[in-house]
């Protein structure tokens, strides 16, 4: 059963990884709810099997007791989740207002930065309106 949902968790993540690498805000939401829902059930997968209440006021001498530790790391990890998708979901109904859909735009000048100097004649052939509004 262990393995079962080792394997279910791995699934989880590709599945995550894969939706945040596309271009639409949509899919990089569904992505991140997904790796959340894989972190999830890891967190649960490590508290172990199930045992007796850990808060009790009778003697539990032998008995094995369920690690509170992993249900709280869930329930904190859901929270933030919840706070993640709500921004997101604002920030793409904002996106699609604006622009009308809801794929994220390369920037040029963050392009530039990364390739470094080179990019300056990519820049003027891409775009030479944006070097001449730059440039005044």
């Amino acid at each position: 059963m262990i393995i079962v949902v080792a394997v279910l968790v791995g699934v989880l993540f590709a599945t995550g990884i894969f939706l945040i690498l596309q271009r639409t805000l949509t899919r990089i939401i569904l992505g991140l709810t997904t790796m959340s829902n894989g972190v999830s059930m890891l967190l649960m997968l490590s508290g172990g099997r199930a045992g007796a209440a850990p808060f009790t006021d009778r003697q539990t001498s032998g008995v094995r007791l369920a690690d509170p530790m992993p249900q709280a790391m869930v329930l904190t990890a859901i929270v933030i989740n919840f706070a993640m998708v709500s921004f997101l979901l604002a920030m793409a109904y904002r996106s699609m207002s604006l622009t009308g859909a809801d794929e994220v735009e390369d920037d040029l000048e963050d392009r530039r930065i990364a390739l470094g100097e080179r990019v300056e004649e990519i820049y003027e052939e891409i775009a030479p309106d944006l070097v001449e509004e730059r440039d005044q």
